[in-house]
């Protein structure tokens, strides 16, 4: 069952698939959208941007992160991710620790299949087949800010 109400999970979800539109995916072939619904009730879409040097190419995920804290935008309630695969997919190792720095760990991830509007229609399954998770959830034990302010050992 869906932390979020009806209509943030709808329109987060929408807004996932929309900024998908606009993923640039020349080298890859695999396009992705995220989108972020802020505490003030806000989204901040970001689509995948592929580079010829892999190494440049910049997930959904952290373009939706960077667009948000760069704005001003630091609490977060929670993230839609979706591609082109049918099946829910999940972020990569670099943006779960993006992402762990402003998300809370009870914040919500909604991991969307492409063909969820299709599983909706045909009642196969009501919650389209989105995958809902927590952000403690995607990166269990994780480092995040707070680790940084605990006491340090005694140095040799």
């Amino acid at each position: 069952m869906s932390t979020l109400p009806p209509f943030d999970r709808e329109d987060l979800i929408k807004a996932a698939f929309d900024a998908r539109e606009y993923a640039y995916s020349r080298h890859s072939n695999f396009r992705v959208g995220a989108a972020l619904l802020s505490i003030d009730g806000e989204l901040i879409k970001g689509a995948s941007i592929d580079n010829a040097s892999h190494g440049a190419t910049i997930c959904a995920e952290r373009t939706a992160i960077v667009k948000a804290v760069s704005e001003g935008t630091r609490k977060f309630v929670a993230l839609a991710v979706v591609s082109d695969v049918a099946k829910p997919i999940s972020p990569c190792g670099l943006c779960r620790q993006v992402l762990r720095e402003f998300c809370a760990l009870d914040m919500a991830v909604l991991l969307v299949p492409a063909d969820y509007y299709q599983k909706q229609l045909a009642e196969e399954n009501k919650d389209g087949g989105v995958l809902e998770i927590t952000m403690g959830e995607l990166l269990p034990h994780s480092f995040g800010p707070e680790d940084l302010e605990l006491p340090r050992g005694l140095q040799a």
